[in-house]
């Protein structure tokens, strides 16, 4: 199996596992501000957004980032709303061939890691968590990581395979 085969296999297992019982404004804000608190730690420059489709939850930019940044979450999570799969995992398996096969607009949609589709048991994807200020990989593994932790779950076990050197 490729690295890219791998990858693709760990996201698919991190999307079906990865999901809340309930997510409401308090859930949204513990969540974005876990992951301010562990890009802090790490000197990560990221911009950070929490929403439900349509509704701004939670927001933070940290220091390093810039404006476009903010576009590149707009684009991202954009793309989750679209197809409530993450956004590295639809670049991985469709690349730029996604723009041209759904006729999106590179403007308003980004096929590059980052946002991950928030899902509800019993409801699927609400909503999406966003980073952006990281190389696409691992701004997708900071999210998972941060949605481990506030799940419950085993981030060794749900993180990307450890790329070949």
């Amino acid at each position: 199996m490729s690295a890219h085969e791998a990858d693709l296999a760990a996201i698919a297992t991190q999307e079906r596992e990865l999901c809340f019982s309930r997510f409401d404004e308090d859930v949204a804000w513990t969540l974005g501000s876990r992951l301010r608190t562990m890009a802090v730690a790490r000197k990560a420059g990221v911009v950070i957004d929490v929403r439900r489709f349509g509704q701004p939850l939670f927001y933070c930019a940290l220091g390093g980032t810039t404006p476009d940044n903010a576009e590149w979450v707009r684009r991202k999570s954009n793309l989750v709303a679209r197809f409530h799969r993450s956004s590295y995992r639809l670049g991985l398996e469709m690349g730029t061939s996604l723009f041209e096969k759904y006729a999106l607009s590179m403007a308003d949609f980004a096929a590059h890691g980052g946002s991950f589709p928030i899902c509800v048991q019993a409801a699927g994807a609400i909503g999406s968590i966003t980073v952006s200020g990281l190389p696409q990989r691992a701004d997708h593994e900071l999210v998972v990581e941060a949605l481990c932790v506030e799940l419950g779950k085993d981030y060794g076990k749900l993180a990307l395979p450890t790329p070949p050197v």
